[in-house]
Protein backbone atom coordinates (compact mmCIF):
# COMPACT_ATOMS: atom_id res chain seq x y z
CA UNK A 1 0.00 0.00 0.00
CA UNK A 2 2.59 2.51 0.59
CA UNK A 3 4.57 1.53 -2.47
CA UNK A 4 1.49 2.08 -4.14
CA UNK A 5 0.82 5.42 -2.32
CA UNK A 6 4.56 6.44 -3.42
CA UNK A 7 4.17 5.22 -7.10
CA UNK A 8 1.36 7.39 -7.53
CA UNK A 9 2.93 10.42 -5.73
CA UNK A 10 5.72 10.66 -8.13
CA UNK A 11 3.00 10.25 -10.93
CA UNK A 12 0.99 12.88 -10.00
CA UNK A 13 3.94 15.20 -9.11
CA UNK A 14 5.13 14.71 -12.55
CA UNK A 15 1.74 15.80 -14.11
CA UNK A 16 1.86 18.81 -12.31
CA UNK A 17 5.28 19.96 -13.90
CA UNK A 18 5.56 18.89 -17.98
CA UNK A 19 3.85 15.60 -18.81
CA UNK A 20 -0.14 17.37 -18.52
CA UNK A 21 -0.41 17.67 -22.23
CA UNK A 22 1.78 15.63 -25.07
CA UNK A 23 0.67 18.53 -27.35
CA UNK A 24 2.55 21.92 -27.36
CA UNK A 25 0.59 23.72 -25.04
CA UNK A 26 2.01 21.60 -22.44
CA UNK A 27 4.88 24.19 -21.67
CA UNK A 28 2.81 27.10 -21.65
CA UNK A 29 0.06 25.15 -19.02
CA UNK A 30 3.04 23.88 -17.05
CA UNK A 31 3.94 27.60 -16.43
CA UNK A 32 0.72 28.76 -15.40
CA UNK A 33 0.58 25.67 -13.08
CA UNK A 34 4.20 26.58 -11.83
CA UNK A 35 3.14 30.39 -10.73
CA UNK A 36 0.12 29.14 -8.90
CA UNK A 37 1.73 26.29 -7.05
CA UNK A 38 5.05 27.13 -5.99
CA UNK A 39 3.88 30.73 -4.28
CA UNK A 40 1.20 28.84 -2.57
CA UNK A 41 3.53 26.20 -1.33
CA UNK A 42 5.87 28.45 0.12
CA UNK A 43 2.83 30.26 1.99
CA UNK A 44 2.49 26.70 3.34
CA UNK A 45 5.75 26.76 5.09
CA UNK A 46 6.28 22.98 4.72
CA UNK A 47 8.20 21.50 7.41
CA UNK A 48 10.65 18.90 6.08
CA UNK A 49 10.03 15.08 6.69
CA UNK A 50 12.39 14.53 9.06
CA UNK A 51 10.32 16.64 11.58
CA UNK A 52 9.07 14.05 13.98
CA UNK A 53 4.95 14.49 13.84
CA UNK A 54 3.59 15.66 17.30
CA UNK A 55 0.20 13.98 17.22
CA UNK A 56 -1.32 10.96 14.90
CA UNK A 57 -2.32 11.62 11.34
CA UNK A 58 -5.58 12.21 11.01
CA UNK A 59 -8.35 9.68 9.67
CA UNK A 60 -10.49 12.10 7.50
CA UNK A 61 -12.83 11.64 3.99
CA UNK A 62 -10.33 12.63 0.79
CA UNK A 63 -10.68 15.52 0.00
CA UNK A 64 -11.97 15.12 -3.82
CA UNK A 65 -15.26 14.60 -5.81
CA UNK A 66 -16.31 12.53 -9.50
CA UNK A 67 -13.88 13.67 -11.53
CA UNK A 68 -16.13 12.96 -14.68
CA UNK A 69 -15.43 15.27 -17.05
CA UNK A 70 -19.88 16.15 -17.02
CA UNK A 71 -19.56 15.63 -13.36
CA UNK A 72 -16.47 17.97 -12.11
CA UNK A 73 -18.08 21.13 -13.85
CA UNK A 74 -21.23 21.34 -10.98
CA UNK A 75 -20.71 22.02 -7.59
CA UNK A 76 -20.48 18.08 -5.52
CA UNK A 77 -18.71 18.92 -2.68
CA UNK A 78 -16.08 16.37 -0.44
CA UNK A 79 -17.38 15.42 2.50
CA UNK A 80 -14.97 17.59 4.70
CA UNK A 81 -14.01 17.09 8.34
CA UNK A 82 -16.60 16.15 10.93
CA UNK A 83 -14.59 18.41 13.48
CA UNK A 84 -14.72 22.44 12.02
CA UNK A 85 -11.75 24.59 12.74
CA UNK A 86 -11.40 26.64 16.56
CA UNK A 87 -12.22 30.42 16.10
CA UNK A 88 -8.90 31.94 14.76
CA UNK A 89 -7.43 29.09 13.59
CA UNK A 90 -7.38 28.41 9.25
CA UNK A 91 -6.06 25.55 6.65
CA UNK A 92 -5.05 25.63 3.77
CA UNK A 93 -5.30 22.85 1.19
CA UNK A 94 -3.56 22.60 -2.28
CA UNK A 95 -5.49 19.81 -4.07
CA UNK A 96 -4.30 18.28 -7.24
CA UNK A 97 -6.66 15.09 -9.51
CA UNK A 98 -5.91 13.21 -12.46
CA UNK A 99 -8.61 11.66 -14.34
CA UNK A 100 -8.14 8.80 -17.27
CA UNK A 101 -11.43 9.04 -18.94
CA UNK A 102 -13.00 6.67 -21.39
CA UNK A 103 -16.40 5.97 -22.03
CA UNK A 104 -18.46 5.01 -24.63
CA UNK A 105 -22.48 4.02 -25.43
CA UNK A 106 -24.98 4.24 -28.05
CA UNK A 107 -28.97 3.72 -28.46
CA UNK A 108 -30.46 3.27 -31.99
CA UNK A 109 -32.99 3.02 -30.64
CA UNK A 110 -33.06 6.82 -28.86
CA UNK A 111 -30.47 7.61 -31.83
CA UNK A 112 -28.32 8.75 -29.03
CA UNK A 113 -23.90 7.87 -29.17
CA UNK A 114 -21.66 9.27 -26.53
CA UNK A 115 -17.87 9.22 -25.96
CA UNK A 116 -15.69 10.56 -23.30
CA UNK A 117 -12.48 10.04 -24.14
CA UNK A 118 -9.24 12.00 -22.43
CA UNK A 119 -7.94 13.49 -19.06
CA UNK A 120 -9.04 16.10 -17.15
CA UNK A 121 -6.63 17.90 -14.62
CA UNK A 122 -8.13 19.77 -11.60
CA UNK A 123 -5.99 21.65 -9.09
CA UNK A 124 -7.51 23.04 -6.14
CA UNK A 125 -6.79 26.15 -4.06
CA UNK A 126 -8.65 25.36 -0.41
CA UNK A 127 -8.81 27.94 2.67
CA UNK A 128 -10.61 27.59 5.59
CA UNK A 129 -10.95 29.95 8.53
CA UNK A 130 -12.50 29.40 12.61
CA UNK A 131 -14.47 32.59 12.67
CA UNK A 132 -16.68 31.56 16.16
CA UNK A 133 -16.80 28.96 18.32
CA UNK A 134 -18.28 25.80 16.42
CA UNK A 135 -18.25 28.23 13.33
CA UNK A 136 -15.73 27.75 10.01
CA UNK A 137 -16.12 29.30 6.83
CA UNK A 138 -14.35 28.76 3.71
CA UNK A 139 -13.45 29.09 -0.33
CA UNK A 140 -12.44 26.62 -2.93
CA UNK A 141 -10.70 28.07 -6.40
CA UNK A 142 -10.24 25.66 -8.62
CA UNK A 143 -8.26 25.51 -12.00
CA UNK A 144 -9.48 22.92 -14.75
CA UNK A 145 -7.87 21.45 -17.50
CA UNK A 146 -8.95 19.12 -20.59
CA UNK A 147 -6.17 17.35 -22.54
CA UNK A 148 -5.53 13.95 -24.08
CA UNK A 149 -2.50 13.12 -21.40
CA UNK A 150 -0.27 10.45 -21.42
CA UNK A 151 -2.22 7.44 -19.15
CA UNK A 152 -3.41 5.54 -21.94
CA UNK A 153 -1.08 3.64 -22.29
CA UNK A 154 -0.55 2.70 -18.58
CA UNK A 155 -3.81 2.05 -18.40
CA UNK A 156 -4.02 -0.50 -21.28
CA UNK A 157 -1.45 -2.53 -20.12
CA UNK A 158 -2.81 -2.41 -16.38
CA UNK A 159 -5.70 -4.15 -17.84
CA UNK A 160 -3.85 -6.69 -20.05
CA UNK A 161 -1.60 -7.56 -16.83
CA UNK A 162 -4.68 -8.26 -14.86
CA UNK A 163 -6.82 -9.71 -17.91
CA UNK A 164 -9.63 -6.88 -17.49
CA UNK A 165 -11.56 -5.46 -20.54
CA UNK A 166 -10.50 -2.48 -22.25
CA UNK A 167 -13.57 -1.75 -23.46
CA UNK A 168 -12.46 -0.25 -26.80
CA UNK A 169 -9.18 1.29 -25.63
CA UNK A 170 -6.86 -0.01 -28.17
CA UNK A 171 -9.10 0.54 -30.91
CA UNK A 172 -9.20 4.00 -29.90
CA UNK A 173 -5.98 6.80 -30.54
CA UNK A 174 -3.94 6.89 -27.58
CA UNK A 175 -3.67 10.16 -25.52
CA UNK A 176 -6.47 11.72 -27.84
CA UNK A 177 -9.18 14.14 -26.42
CA UNK A 178 -12.99 13.82 -27.51
CA UNK A 179 -16.16 14.45 -25.69
CA UNK A 180 -18.65 14.11 -27.85
CA UNK A 181 -22.32 13.49 -27.61
CA UNK A 182 -24.97 13.48 -30.05
CA UNK A 183 -29.04 12.74 -30.08
CA UNK A 184 -31.80 12.37 -32.63
CA UNK A 185 -28.90 13.17 -35.03
CA UNK A 186 -28.30 16.48 -33.60
CA UNK A 187 -24.03 16.87 -31.64
CA UNK A 188 -25.23 18.09 -28.32
CA UNK A 189 -21.50 18.27 -26.88
CA UNK A 190 -18.44 18.01 -28.59
CA UNK A 191 -14.71 19.13 -27.03
CA UNK A 192 -11.63 18.18 -29.08
CA UNK A 193 -9.16 21.08 -27.88
CA UNK A 194 -7.16 21.12 -24.97
CA UNK A 195 -7.30 23.56 -22.51
CA UNK A 196 -6.79 25.14 -19.04
CA UNK A 197 -8.45 27.71 -16.57
CA UNK A 198 -10.25 28.84 -13.65
CA UNK A 199 -13.22 27.14 -12.57
CA UNK A 200 -15.79 27.57 -10.52
CA UNK A 201 -15.51 29.40 -7.55
CA UNK A 202 -16.90 27.84 -4.27
CA UNK A 203 -18.01 29.16 -0.67
CA UNK A 204 -18.61 26.94 2.36
CA UNK A 205 -19.62 26.79 5.76
CA UNK A 206 -19.60 24.29 8.56
CA UNK A 207 -21.37 24.55 11.61
CA UNK A 208 -20.43 22.16 14.61
CA UNK A 209 -23.26 20.27 15.91
CA UNK A 210 -21.54 17.67 18.32
CA UNK A 211 -18.12 17.28 19.58
CA UNK A 212 -17.59 14.93 22.11
CA UNK A 213 -14.12 17.44 23.11
CA UNK A 214 -12.23 13.07 23.64
CA UNK A 215 -8.59 12.31 22.38
CA UNK A 216 -10.68 9.88 20.08
CA UNK A 217 -13.41 12.34 19.08
CA UNK A 218 -16.86 11.74 17.82
CA UNK A 219 -18.21 14.49 15.49
CA UNK A 220 -20.92 15.62 13.50
CA UNK A 221 -21.31 18.74 11.63
CA UNK A 222 -23.79 20.54 9.19
CA UNK A 223 -21.47 21.67 6.20
CA UNK A 224 -22.84 23.70 3.32
CA UNK A 225 -21.31 25.09 -0.04
CA UNK A 226 -22.55 27.84 -2.88
CA UNK A 227 -21.08 27.30 -6.29
CA UNK A 228 -21.29 30.58 -8.59
CA UNK A 229 -20.51 30.03 -12.30
CA UNK A 230 -17.26 31.55 -12.88
CA UNK A 231 -15.52 29.15 -15.48
CA UNK A 232 -15.94 28.73 -19.08
CA UNK A 233 -18.85 26.05 -19.32
CA UNK A 234 -17.77 25.72 -23.25
CA UNK A 235 -15.01 23.91 -22.36
CA UNK A 236 -16.38 22.01 -19.21
CA UNK A 237 -14.05 24.57 -16.46
CA UNK A 238 -17.96 25.71 -15.65
CA UNK A 239 -21.28 24.15 -15.50
CA UNK A 240 -22.81 27.77 -16.19
CA UNK A 241 -25.34 26.99 -13.12
CA UNK A 242 -25.15 28.21 -9.54
CA UNK A 243 -25.15 25.42 -7.18
CA UNK A 244 -26.19 25.19 -3.32
CA UNK A 245 -25.18 21.83 -1.06
CA UNK A 246 -25.72 21.06 2.16
CA UNK A 247 -25.00 17.78 3.85
CA UNK A 248 -24.00 15.92 7.23
CA UNK A 249 -20.75 14.39 8.16
CA UNK A 250 -19.38 12.90 10.80
CA UNK A 251 -16.94 10.48 12.38
CA UNK A 252 -15.59 8.49 15.11
CA UNK A 253 -12.23 7.40 16.70
CA UNK A 254 -11.25 4.35 18.19
CA UNK A 255 -8.31 4.13 20.03
CA UNK A 256 -6.38 0.61 19.59
CA UNK A 257 -4.71 -1.58 22.75
CA UNK A 258 -1.74 -2.17 20.35
CA UNK A 259 -1.50 1.78 19.62
CA UNK A 260 -2.65 3.71 16.83
CA UNK A 261 -5.89 4.32 16.28
CA UNK A 262 -9.05 3.24 13.54
CA UNK A 263 -11.46 5.75 12.38
CA UNK A 264 -14.83 5.52 10.70
CA UNK A 265 -16.42 8.42 8.75
CA UNK A 266 -19.74 9.23 6.31
CA UNK A 267 -21.49 11.95 4.78
CA UNK A 268 -25.10 12.50 3.36
CA UNK A 269 -26.04 15.39 1.51
CA UNK A 270 -28.06 17.08 -1.18
CA UNK A 271 -27.30 19.48 -4.22
CA UNK A 272 -29.81 21.97 -6.03
CA UNK A 273 -28.71 23.42 -8.88
CA UNK A 274 -30.22 25.99 -11.60
CA UNK A 275 -29.98 25.59 -14.96
CA UNK A 276 -26.67 25.55 -15.98
CA UNK A 277 -25.06 25.76 -19.84
CA UNK A 278 -24.03 22.24 -20.72
CA UNK A 279 -26.49 19.62 -22.17
CA UNK A 280 -29.19 22.02 -21.59
CA UNK A 281 -32.88 20.57 -21.55
CA UNK A 282 -31.33 17.11 -19.65
CA UNK A 283 -30.01 18.89 -16.28
CA UNK A 284 -31.34 17.89 -12.94
CA UNK A 285 -31.60 20.57 -10.57
CA UNK A 286 -31.44 18.45 -8.31
CA UNK A 287 -29.53 15.37 -7.07
CA UNK A 288 -28.06 13.65 -3.96
CA UNK A 289 -24.99 12.35 -2.73
CA UNK A 290 -23.36 10.60 0.00
CA UNK A 291 -19.59 9.01 1.52
CA UNK A 292 -18.92 6.14 3.53
CA UNK A 293 -15.33 5.33 4.56
CA UNK A 294 -12.78 3.44 6.92
CA UNK A 295 -9.47 4.57 7.84
CA UNK A 296 -6.69 2.56 10.58
CA UNK A 297 -3.64 4.46 11.42
CA UNK A 298 -0.88 1.93 12.91
CA UNK A 299 2.04 5.27 13.34
CA UNK A 300 1.83 8.52 14.19
CA UNK A 301 3.64 9.37 10.56
CA UNK A 302 0.95 7.67 8.44
CA UNK A 303 -2.64 6.97 8.07
CA UNK A 304 -4.39 4.21 5.46
CA UNK A 305 -8.18 4.58 4.59
CA UNK A 306 -10.78 3.76 1.72
CA UNK A 307 -13.76 5.10 0.81
CA UNK A 308 -16.68 4.71 -1.33
CA UNK A 309 -18.42 7.45 -2.77
CA UNK A 310 -21.72 8.16 -4.32
CA UNK A 311 -24.21 10.48 -6.12
CA UNK A 312 -27.73 10.21 -8.06
CA UNK A 313 -27.67 11.10 -11.87
CA UNK A 314 -26.82 14.92 -12.89
CA UNK A 315 -29.05 14.09 -16.11
CA UNK A 316 -32.19 12.74 -17.49
CA UNK A 317 -33.92 12.11 -20.61
CA UNK A 318 -31.74 9.69 -22.01
CA UNK A 319 -30.97 5.93 -22.16
CA UNK A 320 -26.90 6.17 -21.39
CA UNK A 321 -25.74 5.29 -18.06
CA UNK A 322 -22.61 7.72 -18.84
CA UNK A 323 -25.38 10.38 -18.45
CA UNK A 324 -28.25 9.18 -16.09
CA UNK A 325 -26.34 6.13 -14.34
CA UNK A 326 -26.21 6.80 -10.36
CA UNK A 327 -22.43 7.19 -9.73
CA UNK A 328 -20.38 5.00 -7.32
CA UNK A 329 -16.42 5.13 -6.89
CA UNK A 330 -13.64 3.35 -4.42
CA UNK A 331 -11.33 5.36 -3.31
CA UNK A 332 -7.90 3.77 -1.50
CA UNK A 333 -5.20 5.44 -0.49
CA UNK A 334 -3.64 6.86 3.18
CA UNK A 335 -2.33 10.48 4.73
CA UNK A 336 1.23 11.16 5.83
CA UNK A 337 1.88 13.15 8.39
CA UNK A 338 4.80 15.74 8.22
CA UNK A 339 4.38 17.15 11.57
CA UNK A 340 1.26 18.19 13.78
CA UNK A 341 -0.28 20.89 11.46
CA UNK A 342 1.03 19.43 7.97
CA UNK A 343 -0.19 16.08 5.92
CA UNK A 344 0.06 14.79 2.42
CA UNK A 345 -2.86 12.49 1.20
CA UNK A 346 -2.59 10.05 -1.81
CA UNK A 347 -5.22 8.48 -3.18
CA UNK A 348 -6.61 6.66 -6.37
CA UNK A 349 -10.35 5.87 -7.21
CA UNK A 350 -11.81 3.23 -9.52
CA UNK A 351 -14.85 3.54 -10.87
CA UNK A 352 -17.33 0.55 -9.08
CA UNK A 353 -20.25 1.52 -11.26
CA UNK A 354 -18.82 1.61 -14.56
CA UNK A 355 -18.88 4.22 -17.26
CA UNK A 356 -20.41 7.05 -14.18
CA UNK A 357 -16.97 8.23 -13.29
CA UNK A 358 -13.15 8.18 -14.35
CA UNK A 359 -11.58 4.53 -15.35
CA UNK A 360 -8.48 6.01 -12.73
CA UNK A 361 -7.89 8.63 -11.18
CA UNK A 362 -4.71 10.12 -8.46
CA UNK A 363 -5.37 12.60 -5.95
CA UNK A 364 -3.36 14.17 -4.03
CA UNK A 365 -3.79 17.12 -1.43
CA UNK A 366 -1.17 18.69 0.69
CA UNK A 367 -2.74 20.67 3.59
CA UNK A 368 -1.44 22.93 6.03
CA UNK A 369 -3.28 24.46 9.67
CA UNK A 370 -2.06 27.75 11.01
Amino acid sequence: MLGTMLLSSRALLETSGLLIYSQRPARNLAMKINKIIFPFLAMLGILPLSERPLSAAEITPFYTQNQSPLVQIFGLPAAGSAIVLPPGHGAGVLVLDVANNFAQGSNGLTGEAILLDGESYRTTLAFRYGIGKGIEGGIDLPLVGQGGGFLDGFIEGWHDFFALPQGGRKEAPRNRLLYDYSKNGQERLRIDDSSFGVGDLRLSGGFQLYDDGKKNPRALALRASLKFPTGESARLHGSGSTDFALWLTGSDDYGLPSGGHLGLFGAVGGMGMSDGDVLKGQQRNVVGFGTLGIGWSPAEVIAFKTQLSGHTPFYRDSDLRELTGSALQLLIGGTIAFSERTALDIGVSEDVAVDTSPDIAFHLALSRRF
